[in-house]
């Protein structure tokens, strides 16, 4: 009769099973989530700069108005006042530039709701981000450059056409503006920056797949 040579535990005694511990992610995962971060931050950090600079540029062009009276003849004068409505450029300027901080802050919000995801933002909405921000810019451009050639011609004139200068007597309307155009250009730098930056995600979000 073969003898059954398996031996029970006795009661009581102790488990030697060691439980198996998780297994941490490893270092270049985290350095990479890490990094998404920092880009999401940043993202959130130049759409603030971008809703910033096109509101202050609206209100500066919006107060850009001056009345001046001019002594026409002896004993006559005239009043006449120069604001921005006077121009189609200046038209377009605030237009545009109340496009682009409607959308720096409704993209600025979504980055901020996508920021507290893990991960930071996800690729689709980087790929709708890099879309409308080159949308933006090309807007944003083009009406830093049609209000800095109006503004040019009230500044210098021109001989040519038989234009002439505006800005040795509007003085404070000329400031207005021109500090208008230097922020619509800080706007524009800001949506090329977005730009570049969300091309740059992306990549690294399609390269770890």
């Amino acid at each position: 009769m073969a003898s059954n040579n398996t031996t029970s535990s006795p009661h009581g005694a102790v488990s030697m099973e060691v439980p198996l511990k998780m297994s941490a992610p490893p270092p270049e995962y985290a350095s990479r989530g890490s990094s998404f971060k920092k880009h999401a931050v940043l993202d959130v950090f130049l759409r603030a700069v971008l809703f910033a600079t096109a509101l202050a540029g609206i209100i500066l062009m919006v107060t850009a108005e001056q009345t001046k009276t001019f002594l026409v003849a002896p004993g006559v004068s005239i009043t006449r006042t120069a604001k921005f409505s006077h121009s189609p450029a200046y038209i377009y300027f605030v237009a545009a530039m109340s496009v682009a901080a409607l959308y720096a802050l409704i993209s600025g919000l979504v980055s901020v709701f996508a920021l507290m995801k893990p991960g930071g933002n996800s690729a689709k909405l980087m790929f709708h981000f890099v879309i409308l921000d080159a949308l933006l810019l090309g807007i944003v451009a083009s009406t830093t450059g049609a209000s800095g050639g109006a503004g040019y011609i009230g500044l210098k004139g021109n001989s040519h056409s038989n234009w002439i200068k505006i800005c040795n007597r509007y003085g404070s309307y000329c400031r207005h503006f021109a500090a208008g155009i230097l922020l619509s250009l800080i706007s524009a730098i800001s949506l090329l920056l977005l730009v570049w930056l969300s091309v740059y995600v992306l990549s690294k979000k399609i390269a770890r797949r």
